[in-house]
C-alpha cells in the first residue's frame, strides 16, 4: 500500500515502487506505481502542462485496495526532456506501451484513465499491441480527438479563423507563466477551471501547471494544435467512459459528445455542472467513483477481464 509523507494535510502519496521506463525512441519515462501487489489494477495518463500530482486524489483514494500506476508524460514531472523530433502523438502511445509493458504481468487487465492529453495519448495507442493485452476499460476526461483550436472557447471571440489562429498561438507560446499568485490564479481559473471549482483545487492546478517546463509546454503545445485523432476514437474498443465539465473552455462538451459517439464501445458521457477542463481535481469523488465502478465491471481481483461489464452504465448523465 503507499505510504503518505507526514508534512501536511494534503501531503502526496509515497509510491511503492518507482522507475524509469525506456520508450521506443530511447526516451526515459518516469512511473510511480502506488497500492498492494495483486490488486486490481489502474493506469492514470496526466493531461499538457501538468504531471503525477495531478491524479493524488485518486491515488490516495484507490491505492488502499488498487494498484495504481501513475506517469509523468515525457518533458512534464521527472520525465526528461524529448529531442527535438521526440514530441508526437506517436510518442504518447509509445510511451504509454513502454509503461504498459514494465509495469504489468503478461496478460495482466487494467483500467486505463486520461485526462486531456492522457485521454488523446490513449485514443492515439487504441491499436497498440499493450493496449489490446492490458485494457480492460477506458475512462476519458476531459479530453479531444480533433479540432481543439477550433472548438476552444478560451479566446472569448465568434468561432472563426481568427479565434482558431490565436488559440494555436496561445498553445505554442514561449513566455513564462511566472510565479503562482492572485493574478496567476485568476487566469488560470478562467482558462482551465470551472465557477464551481474550489479555492484549494485552484491553487493546486496552479501550482502544478506551473511548474511545467516551458519547452514541453510548448512543443506539446504545436503537438495539440494540429491534432487528429478521429481514428484512434473509432479504433478504442475497449469498454469506455467519458467525463466533461460544462464549462470546459479547452476542450468544450462538444468534444466529449463527438467522441462517446464514435466510440465502438461506449458505456455513456457524465456532464459534470460547473466544472471545466481539469475534472481529476476539481470533481476528484466522481472521477474516483468512476474508476471504481469500471475496475468493478471489468477487472477481476486477478486482473482478467471481465466479459459482460453489467455494471456499467450507458447514456449521458449530468451530475450538479
Amino acid at each position: 500500500m503507499s505510504r503518505l509523507t507526514t508534512t501536511g494535510a494534503q501531503a502526496a502519496p509515497v509510491p511503492v515502487r518507482e522507475l524509469d521506463v525506456v520508450s521506443a525512441d530511447g526516451e526515459r519515462v518516469h512511473v510511480e506505481v502506488h497500492g498492494p501487489e495483486g490488486a486490481p489494477a489502474v493506469v492514470l495518463a496526466h493531461g499538457w502542462t501538468c504531471n503525477t500530482r495531478f491524479w493524488d486524489a485518486q491515488i490516495r483514494e484507490l491505492s488502499a485496495d488498487h494498484r495504481v500506476i501513475a506517469y509523468d508524460q515525457r518533458g512534464h514531472g521527472r520525465s526528461p526532456a524529448a529531442g527535438p523530433d521526440g514530441y508526437s502523438t506517436r510518442a504518447l502511445a509509445d510511451d504509454l506501451e513502454a509503461v504498459l509493458k514494465a509495469t504489468l504481468e503478461p496478460g495482466q487487465k487494467a483500467v486505463l484513465a486520461g485526462h486531456s492529453m492522457g485521454g488523446m495519448t490513449i485514443m492515439a495507442a487504441a491499436g497498440r499491441d499493450a493496449v489490446r493485452e492490458h485494457g480492460a476499460a477506458v475512462l476519458l476526461c476531459s479530453t479531444g480527438s480533433s479540432r481543439l483550436t477550433a472548438e476552444s472557447l478560451v479566446i472569448p471571440l465568434r468561432a472563426g479563423a481568427l479565434r482558431t489562429r490565436m488559440t494555436a498561438a496561445v498553445l505554442a507560446a514561449r513566455a513564462p507563466l511566472g510565479p503562482v499568485n492572485a493574478v496567476s490564479r485568476v487566469i488560470l481559473k478562467y482558462v482551465t477551471m470551472g465557477r464551481g471549482s474550489a479555492p484549494e483545487r485552484v491553487d493546486t492546478c496552479a501550482r502544478i501547471v506551473h511548474a511545467c517546463p516551458r519547452g514541453a509546454r510548448v512543443a506539446w503545445g504545436r503537438v495539440l494544435a494540429e491534432l487528429d485523432l478521429e481514428a484512434g476514437v473509432r479504433e478504442l474498443r475497449l469498454p469506455t467512459a467519458v467525463i466533461a465539465g460544462t464549462e470546459d473552455r479547452l476542450t468544450p462538451p462538444v468534444h466529449a459528445r463527438a467522441i462517446e459517439e464514435s466510440l465502438p464501445n461506449g458505456l455513456g458521457l457524465t456532464v459534470l455542472a460547473g466544472m471545466g477542463h481539469m475534472t481529476p481535481v476539481e470533481a476528484p469523488e466522481v472521477v474516483t467513483e468512476k474508476l471504481r465502478e469500471l475496475v468493478a465491471a471489468y477487472v477481476t481481483v486477478e486482473g482478467a477481464a471481465v466479459g459482460d461489464g453489467a455494471a456499467a452504465v450507458v447514456g449521458e448523465e449530468e451530475v450538479a
